[in-house]
């Protein structure tokens, strides 16, 4: 039992709109002894009451100085099913709760200690000129390979599942087993209705719908995720996914840079920049609170 309130914001991530993007809640859990950072079975518990497809928490590392130049928090991301790897708009939901209400103006990057790692956020300036002035934030996360697949085998009734549409190529991210299921139309992916049961049967984690953005939308790629294995029919804006996306379109398209539209109900941007001789991509968003409380349970 939590004897200590635990302060909590939920944050829309990858948009400036509230009630857009994807919601993340974010728990900051200032006193390890109230909720320590190995008992994973509360979070869970945490994760199932806030329903929402990521709950985030974090903790001060200790051993990071309290002045320290660049603040470093321990960080772990749990759908309502389970407890996952990676989580991008989980990262920037935190990263937002910082710069905004806990870490002093000074501070322009932030470090979280996962289990992917040591992930950065920072500050950054907005990507487009008229949105100069705006509170810009990039992460720093793992590239995924990709590597080709048949769907015969892995991934029953694609045209079932896609609602008929046709598929271009099928291919699978190395990192999380996410099916890749490119189609040939921004448009296509837009109105795709899933079989979400059919979904879950495949071999992989989720399937990644994908395709060029319409000529003039001002995006490369438009996607859509989904997820229903970890409690997650639809992911409104996946973080992660671009691990895998950015190197995918960035070799297709032959670009560094990109800009992305997950065009779920919900629907965010992302700005994508690949750093390949790292293995790193660089993503860029937005996010707004939309709601702060605090936690008792």
């Amino acid at each position: 039992m939590v004897k200590k309130g635990i302060q909590y914001v939920v944050v829309d991530a990858f948009t400036a709109q509230p009630f857009k993007g994807n919601p993340a809640a974010v728990c900051f859990l200032e006193d390890d002894a109230a909720a320590p950072a190995g008992d994973g079975r509360w979070m869970q518990s945490v994760a199932v009451e806030f329903n929402l497809s990521q709950t985030a928490f974090f903790s001060r590392d200790s051993s990071c100085a309290a002045d320290a130049t660049t603040p470093r928090f321990h960080l772990r991301w749990f759908t309502p099913v389970t407890e996952v790897a990676l989580c991008g708009h989980a990262t920037l939901a935190t990263a937002h709760f910082l710069f905004t209400s806990v870490l002093a103006e000074r501070h322009g990057v932030v470090e979280f200690a996962t289990k992917s790692g040591v992930l950065t956020a920072k500050k950054v300036p907005a990507p487009e000129a008229e949105e100069q002035g705006k509170l810009f934030i990039e992460l720093d996360f793992p590239m995924s390979d990709y590597v080709g697949c048949d769907p015969a085998d892995e991934l029953p009734s694609i045209p079932e599942t896609l609602n008929g549409a046709p598929v271009v190529s099928v291919h699978k991210s190395v990192a999380t087993n996410d099916f890749i299921v490119e189609l040939s139309s921004g448009k296509e992916v837009a109105d795709v209705l899933p079989n979400i049961e059919e979904i879950r049967k495949c071999a992989g984690r989720g399937v990644i719908v994908t395709a060029p953005a319409p000529a003039g939308s001002g995006y490369d790629f438009f996607t859509r995720f989904f997820c229903p294995k970890f409690g997650i029919d639809e992911d409104p804006v996946c973080g992660s996914a671009h691990c895998v996306l950015a190197p995918y379109w960035g070799g297709k398209l032959g670009k560094q840079k990109l800009i992305a539209f997950q065009v779920s109900p919900r629907s965010g941007a992302l700005y994508l920049e690949l750093d390949v001789a790292n293995q790193r991509v660089r993503i860029q968003g937005e996010a707004v609170t939309v709601m702060a409380g605090t936690l008792f349970a």
